[in-house]
């Protein structure tokens, strides 16, 4: 809202901050006093225009509720001020939301599933409510905070950026792209490990399926027999129509399973 009124006059803005316009006139013993509405000149009016203006801005897209406890405040300062206190409560209750939130802070970890890009994101929520409430990080605290709270299968990372970086100058954004680097070749070289062992895997399987005796292959085939005659009858009842391809298809299936137990 700020950024908002600034871009679409920057005077209204210092109205809000400084108090509405005033018409006065000098009197002959050289006081200031406030002009009537019938001793105002054109000067006078887009004086007062102006202070209408800037309250006319601050009701925008306001609730009924909001709208009700501001209808009352005669000037936009007084509307602004109002909205702080409603918004962001007394200076007590912002010392206590300051207080949580920077203990929210103090105790932020990433999660063992989230990406460095859901953890950033969590972590800025964090630090832009507490920078609404007037509490300034600079960008090393920031960019030591991130590296602390990373999880140990990350320390070699850390230590490596600690020792090729200058952290007084590393940028928050610079530090998320080089996490993100090296998120994504964690991920490759996890899934070139996955499929590794899924192979590692099958072998052993094939060579223990070598081993099975006549009584455990007729098991099997059983079970299999058992299980597609299961899902053939499904099938039937949800698909009469296309029955008798699903039933060839199945019978197949079972033959292939039965061929390679044997």
């Amino acid at each position: 809202m700020e950024n908002y009124i600034q871009a679409k006059d920057y005077e209204l803005w210092m109205l809000i901050k400084n108090g509405p316009l005033i018409p006065k006139r000098i009197k002959e013993d050289g006081a200031n006093v406030v002009k009537k509405p019938e001793e105002f000149d054109s000067e006078d009016y887009k004086m007062m225009e102006k202070n209408v203006k800037v309250k006319k801005l601050l009701y925008f897209d306001l609730g009924p509720d909001e709208y009700t406890r501001i209808s009352e405040c005669e000037s936009a300062k007084d509307i602004w001020d109002a909205l702080q206190v409603a918004h962001e409560g007394t200076n007590q209750v912002k010392q206590s939301r300051i207080e949580l939130l920077m203990r929210k802070y103090e105790l932020f970890e990433m999660g063992d599933h989230e990406t460095i890009m859901e953890m950033y994101t969590r972590f800025t929520h964090t630090t832009n409510e507490l920078k609404s409430l007037g509490k300034t990080f600079t960008t090393e605290e920031l960019v030591r905070k991130i590296l602390r709270f990373l999880p140990r299968t990350w320390e070699a990372k850390v230590t490596a950026i600690q020792e090729a970086k200058d952290l007084k100058t590393l940028s928050s954004d610079e530090l998320i792209g080089n996490l993100q680097t090296y998120e994504l070749m964690r991920n490759l070289q996890q899934q070139e490990d996955t499929k590794k062992e899924r192979g590692i895997a099958l072998k052993v399987m094939e060579e223990d399926s070598s081993e099975l005796d006549e009584e455990d292959m007729v098991m099997i085939t059983r079970k299999f027999k058992k299980f597609f005659k299961k899902a053939k009858e499904g099938i039937r009842k949800k698909h009469p129509s296309r029955f008798k391809n699903t039933d060839e298809n199945i019978s197949q299936g079972v033959s292939s399973v039965v061929s390679w137990t044997t």
